[in-house]
């Protein structure tokens, strides 16, 4: 048994996840290629018969020559690939000449050139085996989010270690106000994962909404189970946030869910984030209470959307206009995003002789309306069903008579009456 080798084995396969029979493989094709290397000097093609085995069990390997058992020994054209019938009966007494037997040869015998051929197939093997097995690991989580240690700057950016491989954080992909040191444990966004000639190479960011998205999802276990969905998402990396959540369960605050309790559940991201701020608001599928709900704290009067053109106009009171707008129009200009509606807001002392941003604006529709109706039921009556010619000839005028006759017998009795009085 070869103790060593397996030994060797198990060892490879725990530190680089890679499986005992890729890399059983890998030793059968570098002994085949030292075969090759060894016997295929100076002669094309004679050394492309090797066979190599590993015994799974022992680690034991034995290398071959396949040949092609010819009549007598005259027919041999070379010894490499041909054997004539008579020796080949010493290997297998059933041999029939046209068949092919494997002969054993000693791999001690191969050369030291062929041996550390068969040594670099075998790295060669490994390293892509290891490539592979890396790729494969991190492209299930690319979209996702990873936690790394910050190894040094470059001229670049960042350079993140995430564990078997490191990544690259540019400056493009940076926070401008974020600053890290070294040996630093920080999460990223890993943006794309490439397979490349040298290795993959994965590019994470800390500067994509998603990461918001993410470690709202590893943090909120509602958001992981999906009882409450996050809808929308509109960053500036490093200054604020605005993120749009909803549930279909009634007995569910979304927002609080969100936040945690005392805020515990969204200050732990916050902190992750730098001091990020973050705005939770409740999504709704009405633009209008959409928009009153992307633009909060700012209290709102009126909100006249236009789904089809995608645009809004708002109307605040005048001492909520810079709220609403925000610093350097930040407040309004993330609603904008997290919404999807171009939104102009003006106060309410602007929109006054703004068209556009006043209730009367949108209320033409009722004269219109008004005249419609006066004008249908006047014909209706002219020359409908009740016209007077109708009504005397019809299925009531004996209705009509009864009447009559009790008016005039009212009449009578009333003059009765009053000759008496």
């Amino acid at each position: 048994m070869n103790t060593e080798l397996l030994e060797a084995l198990d060892l490879l396969e725990r530190e680089k996840d890679i499986s005992r029979e890729v890399l059983f493989e890998a030793i059968e094709s570098s002994l085949v290629t030292a075969y090759k290397n060894h016997y295929g000097k100076g002669v094309t093609g004679w050394a492309e018969n090797g066979v190599a085995h590993v015994d799974r069990e022992t680690g034991d390997f034995r290398v071959f020559s396949k040949k092609e058992i010819v009549e007598t020994e005259d027919d041999v054209m070379n010894d490499i690939n041909q054997i004539c019938l008579e020796d080949a009966k010493k290997y297998n007494k059933d041999a029939q000449v046209g068949d092919f037997i494997e002969v054993e040869v000693q791999s001690k015998e191969f050369s030291r050139i062929a041996a550390q051929n068969a040594k670099n197939v075998i790295l060669q093997k490994i390293r892509e085996e290891e490539r592979s097995v890396i790729y494969n690991q991190f492209n299930e989580k690319e979209k996702n989010i990873v936690t790394g240690i910050v190894q040094r700057e470059t001229d670049h950016g960042v350079i993140i270690n995430l564990g078997k491989i490191d990544a690259t954080l540019t400056e493009k992909e940076m926070v401008k106000s974020e600053h890290f040191r070294s040996g630093e444990r920080i999460k990223v966004y890993v943006l794309e994962v490439r397979n490349t000639t040298r290795g993959p190479r994965i590019l994470v960011s800390r500067t994509h909404p998603d990461l918001v998205r993410r470690l709202f999802e590893s943090e909120v276990s509602e958001i992981a189970d999906g009882t409450v969905q996050i809808k929308a998402i509109a960053r500036e990396p490093g200054s604020r946030s605005k993120m749009a959540v909803w549930s279909d369960n009634p007995e569910v605050d979304p927002v609080g869910a969100c936040g945690g309790m005392n805020g515990s559940r969204v200050n732990t991201i916050v902190d992750e984030l730098r001091g990020e701020k973050i705005d939770i608001i409740n999504w709704d599928e009405n633009p209008g209470q959409l928009i009153q709900n992307a633009l909060s704290p700012a209290k709102i009067i009126y909100v006249f959307a236009d789904p089809e053109e995608k645009t809004a106009k708002v109307v605040v009171p005048d001492y909520q206009l810079s709220l609403a707008i925000g610093k350097e129009g930040q407040n309004a200009r993330l609603a904008a995003r997290l919404t999807g509606y171009k939104i102009d807001i003006k106060s309410e002392t602007q929109a006054a002789d703004a068209p556009g941003f006043r209730p009367e604006d949108y209320m033409d529709y009722e004269d219109e309306y008004e005249g419609e109706y006066e004008e249908g039921y006047e014909g209706e009556y002219e020359d409908g069903e009740y016209a007077d010619g109708e009504y005397a000839e019809g299925e009531y005028a004996e209705d009509a008579e009864q009447v009559a006759d009790v008016d005039a017998d009212v009449t009578e009795t009333d003059g009765e009456d009053g000759a008496e009085g």
